[in-house]
């Protein structure tokens, strides 16, 4: 009888995920994960290939709490195996922020072991979007502060809307950016400049972002609130065309070789070259330009 009521239940679960993507699907996008906190969608159509990670948590402003954190890394977990994904955006739901670092209400409740445990949690998280074979872009609609912010430096390409408020501010709070901020921002922008913004807990918008070198693209702030998402699928429709194995073995050649020196790094360049030699993908890139086609890559 459990049995059966259990048949009974995963029968219904996958009905209702069946009509949520037919739902989903009318507006261009099917969620793979779908939780108060955290959703993972694929976008169809003419964006079939890209992937969204979207935060909202409303009550607490996308600040990172154990839940919240546990979502990301399953979400983060299945993109790491989906080969048909070439592009991911990491957007907010909620008007106005982007994350807004660290949920400091839970944080007062937690023992210093437990502290300790979740912040390698977080950093462990950061390190995984870090890594995700694919390009990563940041939507950075709003606040992103502290970890929110080291979150976004995680991710390849950064856009951000003009009015965003972005800043490491833990020093605040007698602690230091402990998800890698220390570490991505030096390397990301002067490490004075780094230093300042650090040291002091300056808090700055999008367009100063882009001068000191923090985001790639700054936007005017729209009414909808989702400007920086808006031009965050344009990069992504930018790279969507092109071939995935070459995209994701030169995120990896430039990542792994801005870590070690110049010769290495032609050897790490070389390596993932050779990668690239046998692939299908490799071989109709070549039989579309001298056909004067548009190649179809499989990712092969």
């Amino acid at each position: 009888m459990l049995s059966f009521q259990k048949s009974i239940n995963f029968a219904l679960k996958s009905t209702q995920i069946r009509k949520s993507c037919l739902s989903l699907a009318s507006r261009n996008f099917c969620a793979k994960i779908d939780s108060e906190e955290i959703r993972l969608s694929y976008l169809t159509d003419e964006r079939q290939g890209i992937a969204v990670i979207e935060l909202n948590r409303e009550n607490g402003k996308n600040s990172f709490n154990r839940s919240m954190a546990s979502k990301l890394h399953h979400a983060v977990d299945v993109l790491t195996t989906d080969k048909n994904v070439r592009a991911v955006i990491i957007r907010s739901l909620v008007k106005g922020v982007f994350c807004a670092g660290a949920d400091l209400k839970e944080r007062k409740t937690l023992t210093p072991v437990e502290v300790h445990r979740f912040v390698n949690s977080l950093r462990s998280l950061v390190v995984k979007m870090e890594n995700l074979p694919m390009p990563t872009i940041a939507a950075i609609d709003g606040v992103a502060l502290g970890g929110g912010l080291e979150m976004g430096l995680s991710c390849d390409l950064r856009v951000a809307a003009d009015k965003a408020k972005m800043g490491l501010v833990e020093t605040r709070l007698a602690i230091i950016p402990g998800a890698g901020g220390t570490q991505r921002l030096p390397r990301l922008i002067n490490v004075a400049l780094a230093k300042e913004l650090i040291f002091t807990a300056r808090v700055f918008n999008g367009d100063e972002a882009l001068k000191m070198g923090v985001v790639n693209h700054s936007v005017p702030q729209n009414e909808n609130g989702d400007a920086a998402y808006q031009r965050a699928l344009k990069l992504a429709e930018e790279i969507l065309p092109n071939g995935p194995v070459g995209v994701r073995m030169a995120k990896r050649a430039i990542n792994k070789g801005i870590q070690v020196d110049l010769n290495t790094g032609y050897c790490i360049e070389e390596d993932c070259y050779s990668q690239i030699i046998p692939t299908k993908d490799r071989l109709e890139g070549l039989a579309a330009f001298a056909e004067k086609r548009k190649p179809n890559y499989t990712g092969e």
